[in-house]
């Protein structure tokens, strides 16, 4: 059984830092393009930040400057450090893999069931 399962995610102030992880499980994603994509109420899903498996990241323009996104595949996770958290950060946040390189929800196979972050004074 392949799972996704993240973790991290709270109700924080504005100027805030956190950490999400994501704990892989059922096979190796080692060779899988790993990513976050978040989803505020009312809007449509969408990028955070991808990392490829010979590490090459991508963000998206509002993330980076202030987000990390870093895996480790001995230990099969996927990592989000966000530093000055913002109101419009706020949303729940997905970890996906997918075998190719996409900035595409559908282009994902495999899905967490999210951890949700909250940035509010």
């Amino acid at each position: 059984q392949v799972q996704l399962v993240e973790s991290g995610g709270e109700v924080v102030r504005p100027g805030d830092s956190l950490r999400l992880s994501c704990a892989a499980s059922g096979r190796s994603f080692s060779r899988a393009t790993m990513a976050w994509f978040r989803q505020a109420r009312g809007k449509e899903r969408e990028v955070v930040a991808v990392i490829r498996w010979n590490y090459m990241v991508y963000y998206g323009i509002s993330e980076k400057s202030r987000f990390l996104i870093s895996r480790d595949n001995v230990k099969n996770e996927l990592y989000l450090q966000m530093t000055d958290l913002k109101s419009e950060d706020t949303g729940v946040y997905y970890c996906a893999a997918a075998e190719g390189d996409s900035w595409l929800p559908t282009d994902y196979q495999y899905w967490g069931q999210g951890t949700p972050v909250t940035v509010s004074s």
